[in-house]
């Protein structure tokens, strides 16, 4: 089971539906919507500040969601992917984006809807990605346009998938 801590009078809120890996951990001032996966090995630290996760988010194995004391908060929206060993740190990432394996995404950065941020990235503080733009690198520029159609398809994709492979951690196993 999961590891879900109340810190200062706050217990994290978890939605309907939600799948969260046995040593995934989920401490304090945390709202997340509904069919989210919260995988192996991540924490979800609400301990300074707030996080709020919108529905149907996928945060991979080894990523760590951190805010700054007074000063930032995390914000993700609706069918957004998170790759594995990602760090979120006090930002914000609209519907529909795609944060590669191992980005850095720092504080008031800006992902915007059905953006991607490219594996290995590290988004400045600050930084804001448009729609539907393409960024990588370290620290992460602007790559080119991505065709909104092709990146809705793309993330509802990834996100349907990691709701169903949650879905087979519900599953008695095969003896």
């Amino acid at each position: 089971m999961a590891l879900i801590i109340p810190l200062r009078g706050i217990t994290p809120q978890i939605g309907e539906g939600c799948f969260l890996a046995e040593n995934a951990t989920v401490i304090g001032d945390v709202v997340m919507g509904s069919e989210c996966s919260i995988w192996f090995n991540t924490v979800l630290r609400g301990d300074v500040n707030s996080i709020r996760i919108g529905n149907r988010v996928n945060i991979q194995d080894g990523t760590v969601l951190h805010t700054l004391y007074q000063k930032s908060t995390i914000e993700i929206g609706d069918d957004v992917s998170v790759g594995h060993n990602v760090t979120l740190h006090g930002c914000k990432i609209h519907d529909l984006a795609l944060i590669g394996m191992g980005a850095v995404v720092m504080d008031d950065a800006e992902v915007g809807e059905g953006a991607l941020v490219a594996a290995g990235s590290v988004v400045l503080s600050r930084t804001k990605i448009g729609p539907h733009e393409l960024w990588g690198g370290a620290p992460a520029k602007f790559i080119k346009m991505v065709d909104p159609a092709q990146s809705r398809e793309m993330n509802q994709k990834i996100a349907h998938n990691y709701l169903m492979y949650s879905k087979w951690y519900e599953e008695p196993s095969a003896e």
